[in-house]
């Protein structure tokens, strides 16, 4: 069975400045996602679902799907911020989307086969979707077992801003022992610190490995995270600012589930993608680079 790439595109790009999942890149004005779809299909993928906000969906099917929708089957389905469980409310004053976690959730109607997840404006490489391709393609369809493409974290920080990132641990088996969302870390002149919650500072080293949101699930999936969204809302319905991260939901599923695991990818690609304006010109160079490398031709769909 041929897996599916749902493709996460419903970010507000509050820090970017505007809707940078459509932010031309390539030589032939190609976007990031261009390149992971690309190399998804290269890599057994024969259809994407991307998850997006209803109000970018014309720009969406005008700038996106048209470049490829004859080359692999495209579906979208929409992030609602009022799409809750049970007889959840969103409250009034919520400005802010539900998660990563909320993301995937959007596609449980529409996705029956193993599928792999990723950022719309993160680019992977070509060896890290042949990794999962092959991963998912050997994945029964109630399996809990679980995959994900780990980088390094030295070479995923911005120069212009803290991120977020799930910092991982794994054993010598190659399997996720613990994951934990750092959402503020930031370069330094003086090196790599992670801002946590109640104000303190931890020192990181860069070599860590981290998640850059690229898993590999089978469809069981989606009811773990029915489950695990529902308890958050009842913790957190009346915190505008908090989120369901998938990765503290992969964490939670290994912790509590003796048949759960998940495999680390390693991989000699390279990530590069954009969270700042300033984020731009890097990613454009290194897509050149990689092209000039022979990796990728200089206009993808010729």
């Amino acid at each position: 069975m041929k897996p599916t790439l749902l493709v996460l595109a419903a970010g507000m790009g509050s820090r970017y400045g505007g809707i940078k999942q459509i932010e031309p890149v390539g030589p032939s004005q190609e976007i990031i996602l261009e390149y992971s779809i690309y190399d998804a299909l290269r890599s057994g993928f024969d259809r994407v679902v991307c998850v997006i906000r209803r109000d970018i969906e014309a720009d969406f099917v005008q700038h996106v799907v048209a470049r490829f929708k004859d080359k692999i089957q495209v579906d979208w389905v929409f992030q609602d911020m009022d799409d809750l469980p049970g007889n959840f409310k969103t409250p009034g004053d919520r400005k802010k989307p539900w998660g990563t976690a909320h993301a995937i959730r959007a596609a449980r109607e529409v996705i029956t086969t193993p599928f792999a997840v990723i950022n719309a404006d993160d680019f992977y490489g070509a060896d890290a979707f042949r990794a999962a391709g092959l991963f998912l393609e050997a994945l029964p369809l109630d399996s809990q077992a679980m995959c994900m493409v780990g980088y390094e974290l030295g070479n995923t920080v911005s120069e212009h801003g803290t991120v977020a990132r799930g910092i991982c641990q794994v054993n010598s088996e190659g399997m996720l022992t613990e994951v934990v969302e750092h959402t503020k870390i930031e370069q330094t002149p003086k090196g790599i610190i992670s801002h946590l919650p109640d104000g303190s500072i931890v020192p990181l080293t860069g070599k860590e490995p981290v998640s850059m949101n690229f898993f590999g699930f089978s469809p069981r999936i989606f009811q773990t995270i029915e489950t695990q969204f529902q308890a958050f809302l009842e913790q957190n319905i009346q915190n505008n600012t908090s989120e369901c991260y998938i990765p503290t939901v992969v964490n939670e599923l290994i912790h509590t589930d003796s048949t759960a695991s998940l495999k680390v990818l390693t991989t000699p690609s390279q990530w590069f993608g954009i969270t700042y304006r300033e984020d731009r010109q890097r990613v454009v160079d290194s897509i050149h680079g990689v092209v000039e490398s022979g990796l990728y031709p200089p206009n993808l769909w010729a």
